[in-house]
């Protein structure tokens, strides 16, 4: 059994707020670990713990480990910037380079990673614009802004821009939350494909979207983690009282 992160008693601030405590937690490999719980229960801070991104926020800290393919994330020698190449990140809201092409916008990491050839930042948009179920929509229209697109397709270029610097993992801060039904299907069926060869972590609030799209879930409560196991477990039967009582909608 193969597990892309290994969490070691992580705690996390931002200040003097105790945001996670003593998170313990595995996250298998090439499979989609949502993770679930009201908000402010830490879910955001937390995956983004697994990129470093929590650090970006002025006068916050984290303690313990988090092991990323058996490396501590957190050792002085470890480049952020590079680390978030591997580990890309997808935000709530979709956010394009509005100033950008859809071509542009998928070809950003690339062209900051020093890829200037032409036919190969051309085969790459193409390759991530359709691992992103969005090249049969927009091939005609690479040279328009990415924000004329729609919602959900805006979401998906995001992801097809994640996707085109060959990440390992895939963070998904509620992808769908601003999207509509339609839209919103394309992605979690995206995400299921996404499995396939990559290590998916989904934030979100939606029961039904957990349920429907991960196989392992994890549920936090005021910072720390009440359960995790199998989604189905999970969700028909949890171990926890506290677990039950917030699948059930007795709080959240």
């Amino acid at each position: 059994m193969s597990y892309k992160f290994e969490i070691e008693n992580l705690n996390a601030w931002f200040g003097s707020k105790h945001v996670l405590r003593q998170i313990n937690l595995k996250i298998r490999e090439k499979a989609v670990t949502a993770i679930i719980g009201p908000s402010g229960c830490g879910k955001t801070t937390l995956i983004r713990c697994f990129n470093r991104m929590h650090e970006i926020v002025p006068r916050a800290k984290v303690s313990g480990k988090i092991l990323f393919n058996g490396m501590n994330i957190y050792d002085e020698n470890v480049d952020p910037v590079s680390l978030r190449r591997k580990i890309a990140m997808v935000f709530q809201k979709p956010n394009p380079f509005p100033m950008m092409s859809i071509h542009d916008n998928v070809a950003a990491g690339l062209k900051l990673s020093g890829i200037r050839d032409k036919e190969k930042l051309n085969s790459a948009v193409e390759r991530s614009l359709k691992m992103a179920i969005l090249w049969d929509e927009v091939k005609d229209d690479l040279n328009k802004s990415g924000a004329s697109l729609s919602g959900g397709q805006q979401q998906r270029l995001c992801i097809a821009r994640a996707l085109a610097v060959e990440p390992e993992v895939m963070l998904m801060d509620e992808p769908c939350s601003a999207l509509d039904p339609i839209a919103t299907a394309k992605i979690e069926t995206l995400i299921r494909i996404l499995a396939k060869d990559y290590t998916v972590v989904i934030v979100t609030h939606n029961m039904q979207q957990a349920a429907r799209v991960s196989d392992f879930t994890a549920f936090l409560y005021l910072g720390e983690l009440v359960e995790y196991g199998h989604t189905r477990d999970i969700f028909e039967n949890p171990k926890k009282e506290l677990t039950e009582k917030y699948i059930t909608g007795v709080f959240g």
